[in-house]
């Protein structure tokens, strides 16, 4: 039941608060609730990946790129997630959760994410996500016309950024463990 409460909480806050830019950063405080804690008594490894939609959410409703999705009859889809785990978040300590957008290629979108307490980075990780039709993933370069014309350049720019670092990185690990999956079946 928490989980539909923090969704409800995430979709009306994405309604009451001003809308970001493409290249904003979003920022979401939370507590880590009894819920959210595993055997160890600090939060599930499970529930960072489940803030992660919830943030995405946000994103989506704050940038109307939700409005998009569901005007054109597209869903969301997380195509993979690196995370990093430094330091635990145990119960009923606050952290926040930063979500951006970095760069995207053909097919994706990568985003950066990082919880944070008190200054510390306690884990951070990419994600990659997309549009799905009934025809399979969406082209990200039909995202620039689904936009109203005020938002359409600053997509644009978002669209062409270059793959940082980590993403291109991100991509060879994964390329690589595609194809020992490919050879072991």
């Amino acid at each position: 039941m928490n989980l539909y409460l923090r969704l409800l909480w995430v979709l009306l806050r994405g309604h009451w608060l001003p809308p970001l830019a493409f290249g904003d950063t979003l920022v979401q405080r939370w507590r880590v609730l009894p819920n959210d804690i595993d055997i160890n008594l600090h939060m599930n490894n499970g529930r960072y990946l489940t803030m992660v939609d919830l943030a995405l959410t946000e994103f989506f409703t704050r940038t109307g790129f939700l409005r998009a999705l569901v005007r054109n009859g597209w869903r969301p889809m997380a195509g993979g997630v690196l995370m990093t785990f430094r330091r635990g978040l145990d119960p009923l300590q606050r952290y926040e959760l930063r979500f951006r957008w970095l760069c995207s290629d053909e097919r994706w979108n990568y985003m950066a994410v990082e919880f944070v307490r008190g200054g510390a980075v306690h884990a951070a990780g990419l994600m990659k996500g997309g549009a799905v039709s009934g025809d399979g993933l969406v082209p990200t370069a039909r995202y620039e016309a689904t936009f109203p014309e005020a938002v359409r350049e600053e997509l644009r720019r978002m669209l062409a950024r270059p793959l940082t670092a980590d993403v291109l990185a991100w991509k060879q690990s994964e390329h690589a463990l595609m194809e020992r999956v490919r050879a072991v079946a």
